[in-house]
């Protein structure tokens, strides 16, 4: 067994070996968040274009065109795809800076938002889109993480 050394940091103690975890996670947050923005910008390039490489429109159920030029493509007339590129640039800045609040917010409306991309896929027009799928799962994997993170400063207060 190794022993954990406390140090002092302001009014809070943290210990060696979740400090590394800390940074693991924020390392996490924003390599998942750069892949979410890139799997965004690519949905929110085909909105706007038809790509020659559509790597995901392979039959009538797995079909990202479907999802992007269809009923969920949009909510109050901005694309679907620009909310999740917003979203996770925000992630992003929420990464980089270190705000666990703002991340946890983000990943929260994520997660909601999400689902509501996925009822409407999969029960209300039969389709699934690997990209959305995926920018699915990296949400539900950053907003676990978020979870974690915010959770981890609660431990270690003492005030």
């Amino acid at each position: 067994m190794t022993a954990i050394t406390y140090y002092p940091c302001e009014k809070y103690y943290y210990s060696v070996a979740n400090t590394m975890s800390q940074k693991k996670i924020w390392t996490s947050v924003v390599f998942l968040s750069v892949v979410g923005i890139i799997l965004a910008s690519y949905l929110f390039y085909s909105y706007w274009y038809q790509p020659a490489f559509q790597p995901c429109s392979i039959n009538t159920v797995v079909n990202c065109d479907a999802v992007i030029k269809g009923p969920v493509s949009t909510l109050f007339g901005i694309p679907t795809a620009l909310y999740g590129l917003v979203g996770y640039i925000v992630i992003l800045f929420a990464g980089l800076t270190k705000r666990k609040k703002l991340l946890l917010g983000m990943t929260s409306f994520g997660v909601l938002f999400c689902l509501r991309v996925t009822v409407i896929e999969v029960f209300f027009l039969k389709v699934l889109c690997p990209i959305c799928l995926a920018c699915q799962i990296i949400m539900l994997i950053l907003f676990l993480l978020s979870i974690k993170q915010f959770r981890a400063t609660d431990r270690h207060r003492i005030s």
